[in-house]
């Protein structure tokens, strides 16, 4: 079955897409599966880990708690992972390898959004800092702790090189790479996706929230544009319809955008192989220059007028207290700490094995640990 299956891939897929028969391997060698490829075992393992299913219970914008039909990190990376696929299928390159890269990308987030990132490189400055992407790769790779054989889910090169690929300058050297310049179009269609994903659930919470009010994001052109396309199809639409139809038509502009513009870039490149790929310095799937100013204008909107609202900045403010108060308390009780992070503590790594436990955390249950331990 593996063997049709790559096969398959080697006849649909095009030349310069990511292969799995070509993958580069795993960090720890091990049979290969008889059913799937490697990248199809790579996202079943991230499906099946713990990590994933805390996603549930994370902050994407706002504190789940709130509402039920706000975005949490499990719904943004589903989208993400559909984005992503939908790109992959219609570029020719590999839906398994972009949904592995897609279905992990966040698996490292800590409670309470980029909020409480902030807040635990701000405690780590003087021990590494803290950085949800190479959380994630430190999750794949050391804390998900499932089979006798290895640490982690022992991903496939490919997918763990994804996770760090949005920041590579920075952060290439928690990878080890075996390849000087790994750089997917998979990587870079996922990295996309993820942008395009946020972008539009942002406005759609926001507007929930009622942060955000529909006729005055008719400013922003993105909203303008999108607005008088449903308007020509549609009349007589409640709110609600109006409001999903304009994101619907946003997701459909931009996705049709970076579609084309990857289609140019590729045949400007002269991409015709992997290896080619790996060779070239630029960005390959992106949005055109004039996507990405209308883009550019929604998010310099959305952070002023809903990542800086007072509400959102509160919710913030209660995370990263949580996450504080939790950090102090078991630095101080690192006996309080379970059994699988203590039996990897020493007196050089106690600030990161705390991390890797806070880090884990699901809002929820952070707050729950501060009822716990609060007198």
């Amino acid at each position: 079955m593996r063997d049709y299956l790559e096969n398959l891939e080697e006849s649909i897929l095009a030349p310069y897409a990511s292969k799995s028969k070509t993958s580069i391997g795993r960090l720890h060698e091990e049979p290969v599966s008889s059913t799937r490829t490697h990248f199809q075992r790579d996202r079943d393992r991230i499906i099946h880990s713990k990590a994933f299913r805390r996603l549930k219970r994370k902050t994407q914008v706002f504190i789940i708690s709130i509402s039920d039909h706000y975005r949490s990190r499990l719904t943004h990376t589903l989208e993400v992972s559909q984005l992503s696929r939908n790109l992959a299928r219609m570029l020719r390159l590999n839906e398994d390898l972009v949904e592995a890269i897609a279905l992990a990308h966040d698996l490292g987030h800590s409670p309470f959004g980029h909020a409480g990132e902030r807040v635990l490189n701000s405690l780590m400055k003087d021990h590494g800092g803290f950085e949800h992407n190479v959380q994630s790769l430190r999750v794949v790779d050391k804390i998900e702790n499932k089979y006798p054989s290895f640490p982690g889910l022992n991903l496939s090169f490919e997918v763990r090189a994804g996770l760090l690929l949005k920041h590579k300058a920075r952060l290439w050297k928690h990878l080890d790479s075996p390849v000087e310049n790994y750089n997917s179009l998979e990587s870079q269609v996922t990295n996309i996706a993820d942008e395009i994903a946020y972008n539009n659930h942002d406005i759609d919470d926001g507007i929930s929230s009622e942060i955000l009010n529909l006729n005055t994001l008719e400013s922003i052109t993105l909203i303008r544009d999108a607005k008088a396309i449903v308007k020509k199809e549609y009349s007589n639409l409640s709110t609600h319809q109006l409001q999903h139809l304009i994101n619907s038509t946003i997701i459909t502009m931009q996705i049709e955008d970076v579609f084309w513009k990857s289609k140019a870039n590729i045949k400007n490149e002269k991409i015709e192989t992997l290896n080619d790929v790996y060779q070239n310095e630029i960005t390959i799937i992106s949005f055109s220059p004039e996507m990405a100013e209308k883009n550019k204008e929604l998010r310099t909107y959305l952070h002023q007028h809903l990542y800086q609202h007072s509400s959102v900045k509160d919710m913030n403010k209660k995370g990263q207290d949580t996450i504080n108060s939790l950090f102090k308390y078991y630095e101080n009780n690192t006996n309080k700490l379970p059994d699988s992070f203590k039996d990897h503590l020493t007196s050089k790594n106690k600030s990161r094995i705390i991390t890797d436990y806070i880090a884990g955390m699901t809002d929820n249950y952070a707050f729950s640990q501060i009822d716990k331990i609060s007198p």
